[in-house]
């Protein structure tokens, strides 16, 4: 079994349905609202110990019924919670969500998930060094994704930074990570507006784009290449992206190419958006072998 860290983030989703999505000043009448864990960290850490990787999650939750639900559902989950911290008078970190019309809106307050220092990264060391891979996004301090980037690179580790929200990353880092895997979105952020194929030809089988049901698009030093996504009907998109990234990551760490890791996360990612909830529709190892139903 392989042996999977993730540092990041942990929350509550506060989900909303709406046939419409307000404009400013507006209001409009829901459809329901539920309450279910998320955050990118946790979502990556669940998603990849479903799909059979021993996982550990390096995190923080608050000391609130919240932080004591997101933490239950890591142990429900195989999620090993050794290193997942409640912080004393802070609150958990929530995701306020909106869907409607086909997709997503999503207001993130990081709670807790700002005491995930680089100092509280060192503590999980050992863990880190014994993982085949490591996984982080961004809704963690700036300086802790730059400590762990160079942790993983002075240790030999690969890591896979999911640059999730979207802002400006330094060269130092971008060298410092194995895998980047932005979408079109944060893509922009990230290089600013400059060509796509360019950039992509800068950084050989470490930059991946996803753009959603057009596929991942990735230059594997010779030619640039698309790996298709799968088509379904979409219920909540919410949490795709963290399939994905766990699933990537699950697959390359079992030693399969590129395209065959990029099918089986775009896969993994495709079933997940066929349920409500982030956590919800992400599927079990079985369920992305054996693809989907017509």
């Amino acid at each position: 079994m392989i042996r999977i860290a993730v540092v990041g983030s942990s929350s509550m989703d506060l989900v909303v349905t709406s046939a419409k999505r307000p404009m400013a000043g507006e209001t409009v009448l829901g459809e329901s609202f539920i309450t279910v864990p998320g955050g990118k960290g946790a979502n990556q850490a669940v998603a990849a110990a479903r799909l059979g990787a021993e996982v550990t999650m390096v995190g923080c939750v608050g000391d609130d019924v919240y932080g004591e639900i997101i933490l239950e559902n890591l142990k429900k989950n195989h999620v090993n919670t050794k290193y997942v911290e409640p912080v004393t008078g802070s609150a958990s970190g929530t995701a306020h969500i909106t869907l409607s019309e086909g997709d997503n809106s999503i207001i993130v307050v990081k709670g807790a998930n700002d005491f995930i220092t680089p100092e509280y990264v060192e503590k999980a060391k050992k863990v880190i060094e014994e993982s085949d891979i490591v996984l982080v996004q961004q809704e963690i301090p700036e300086e802790t994704v730059e400590y762990l980037a160079e942790l993983c690179s002075t240790l030999q580790k690969r890591l896979l930074l999911n640059p999730a929200p979207a802002r400006k990353l330094s060269e130092a880092v971008i060298q410092q990570a194995s895998f980047l895997t932005p979408n079109e979105h944060e893509f922009e952020i990230l290089f600013d507006g400059r060509d796509r194929t360019e950039v992509l030809t800068e950084y050989p089988n470490k930059l991946f784009i996803t753009e959603g049901k057009n596929g991942v698009r990735y230059f594997d030093g010779h030619e640039e290449k698309v790996v298709p996504s799968f088509e379904v009907e979409a219920v909540d998109t919410t949490g795709a992206g963290d399939t994905f990234n766990a699933a990537f990551a699950v697959a390359v760490a079992e030693g399969k190419s590129f395209d065959e890791s990029l099918l089986f996360a775009n896969r993994a990612a495709s079933i997940s958006v066929t349920k409500l909830g982030a956590q919800g529709g992400m599927p079990q190892r079985f369920e992305v072998e054996r693809g989907f139903e017509a």
